[in-house]
């Protein structure tokens, strides 16, 4: 099967946000560690491996300096806006730690803590859900059971602060009438940790990504040509190239015969948290998995080089991450094997 990946001059190179078509899911922009910035620790390596599986990072810092540092390390998740018709995947909402998030530093897990507040109308309202003995998860289903049990006084106030909205359907006994919890919530694991002089602390963390998607090809129009805007913004944030569009335009051909066909997935990766570090990221590997070699993946990167069936590699040293990274993958789907 032929392969794809792009190439550019820059790296990484960022564009403006994808307008969405039906059948349409979201992506959340995730990405690594974020630390107090520190003049004395440097990133001496990364390694960033990304697939729609798994995202996984390992990270060599050092402290330069003659004394120990003590700091404070965040891994912020991503926010969940709550209501039914979000269209964002963002893993299980019904547990806190709906990315499946996992630390280690040199070789010994983590326990981090969880910071999680809730925001409505650009106001703090973490502790009056707290106080009625609601859950901070918007999207959970213990969350909804729980919210339509609150006293009516309760939720006239949350509907006014907009906090939840009022919303009605028939699930076969007659209308219904519901609150939705429209909170945003966002949360953060934390930890402290200590860095002795000249002595490298290994770092890993993995996390099952985000992963949006949409049924077709969104760049191309409905006669499998490139759609103006759409186009632009796509060669801008994934840097597509000609070879990715005629297996685009291939792909959405066979769709509309009923034959086997590829669909859109997006992961987003924010790099430039990796700037809170004294000087450049030393040696920078990234390694873009696209998961079967029937797939196709494009992103934006320079000496791209392909390793293994599936995955695709770049390496760079005292690199600055000016710019994130968005990774672009056509995923092989043969109806007939999957039927339903």
């Amino acid at each position: 099967m032929t392969r794809n990946f792009a190439l550019a001059a820059g790296l990484f190179a960022l564009g403006a946000s994808t307008a969405l078509a039906n059948d349409t899911t979201a992506v959340l922009k995730t990405g690594g560690l974020e630390f107090t910035r520190s003049a004395d620790i440097s990133m001496e390596k990364e390694v960033l491996f990304i697939s729609m599986q798994q995202i996984r990072v390992d990270y060599v810092f050092r402290n330069s300096s003659d004394k120990a540092i003590d700091t404070l390390v965040a891994f912020p998740m991503p926010d969940i806006d709550g209501g039914p018709m979000s269209d964002v995947s963002s893993g299980d909402q019904n547990q806190d730690n709906f990315l499946d998030f996992t630390v280690t530093q040199d070789g010994v897990a983590i326990e981090p803590q969880l910071q999680q507040r809730a925001w409505a109308n650009a106001l703090d309202v973490t502790e009056e859900i707290k106080a009625a003995g609601i859950s901070l998860l918007p999207n959970s289903e213990a969350t909804q059971k729980a919210v339509d049990t609150l006293p009516k006084e309760t939720l006239d106030k949350w509907v006014a602060d907009g906090l939840v909205r009022i919303d009605s359907w028939d699930q076969g006994n007659g209308e219904e009438t519901h609150y939705i919890p429209i909170w945003t919530l966002k949360s953060a694991y934390y930890w402290r940790a200590r860095y002795e002089p000249g002595v490298d602390i290994n770092v890993s963390h993995t996390y099952k990504p985000s992963v949006g998607g949409t049924v077709q090809p969104a760049f191309l129009n409905e006669n499998q040509q490139p759609k103006g805007q759409y186009y632009e913004e796509y060669k801008a944030k994934y840097c597509v190239d000609d070879g990715f569009v005629r297996a685009a335009q291939k792909t959405l051909k066979a769709m509309m015969a009923g034959k086997p066909y590829h669909y859109e997935s997006w992961i987003s990766y924010v790099l430039t948290t990796g700037a809170n570090w004294a000087g450049p990221i030393k040696d920078f590997t990234l390694i873009v998995d696209k998961g079967s070699k029937d797939n196709y993946v494009s992103f934006c990167g320079t000496n791209v080089k392909k390793i293994g069936p599936t995955t695709f590699e770049m390496k760079a040293t005292d690199f600055w991450p000016e710019k994130d990274l968005d990774v672009l993958i056509l995923n092989y789907n043969d109806p007939a094997a999957n039927p339903g």
